[in-house]
């Protein structure tokens, strides 16, 4: 039997974690391996453990009920180790580390932003505001037969496109990071122009909610915002 471990804290922390159970069917109790100021909040796990949504759920609840009472190293979902032992040897060899990044993360949450705009508005810019795209989309229109046009017009399209979307994202970023600690960035997929993480801490939260509300509000109805947050902070462990 595996031991599966969640996330790691302060020793001090005060670890409310009644009624809680881990991952696993049936699901596991929750216990905690201390090894001097810190401590991993663990359960036992099968070693072939799938990220069933109910796993899945229990884990992510387990990080939520730890934020809610102090400062959490979240640790991504499947993480096991063969025994106690081995979990308590490795908050030994790793204190300053972890000790570290629990100074890093005191007091913050994750809140990540993804964004996208219509498709539809955006090309509509381009032949609006490209000459070069205008022309092409013009001789198409009126007839030219040359087989090299909608080729060179979609390139076009396709560069034009990608520049406003690293812009936009590059503002939006720009804009809210006065009110974080640190941002992680990721590629963006399906419609989206933007995927990023912000490490926002308690005293600048209402700032950085407030500012990415009027951003919305300025860029309006042709723009999707999904914020998700205050989250524990996986992308900044």
């Amino acid at each position: 039997m595996a031991v599966y471990v969640y996330s790691i804290t302060a020793a001090t922390h005060p670890q409310h974690l009644d009624g809680l159970t881990g991952v696993g069917d049936p699901p596991a109790p929750l216990r905690t391996v201390r090894a001097g100021p810190l401590s991993a909040i663990v359960s036992d796990a099968s070693e072939d453990l799938r990220p069933k949504r109910r796993d899945l759920l229990a884990h992510q609840t387990v990080q939520q009920r730890l934020m809610a009472d102090g400062t959490v190293l979240p640790l991504r979902f499947g993480l096991t180790a063969d025994d106690d032992n081995a979990v308590r040897e490795a908050l030994e060899q790793r204190c300053d580390e972890y000790t570290q990044r629990l100074t890093a993360l005191e007091g913050c949450a994750e809140y990540h932003l993804k964004a996208a705009i219509d498709e539809d508005v955006l090309l509509r810019q381009v032949l609006t505001e490209s000459s070069e795209a205008r022309r092409l989309n013009d001789d198409i229109k009126a007839g030219d037969t040359n087989p090299d046009l909608p080729l060179a017009l979609g390139e076009l399209v396709v560069q034009e496109v990608q520049t406003r979307h690293q812009a936009l994202a590059a503002g939006i970023a720009e804009a809210l990071r006065p009110y974080t600690r640190q941002e992680r960035t990721s590629e963006p997929t399906g419609d989206d122009f933007l995927n990023i993480s912000f490490l926002v801490d308690q005293e600048n939260q209402e700032r950085f909610l407030a500012a990415e509300k009027g951003l919305t509000e300025e860029l309006g109805e042709d723009f999707d915002f999904r914020m998700y947050g205050p989250l524990p902070a996986y992308s900044f462990v």
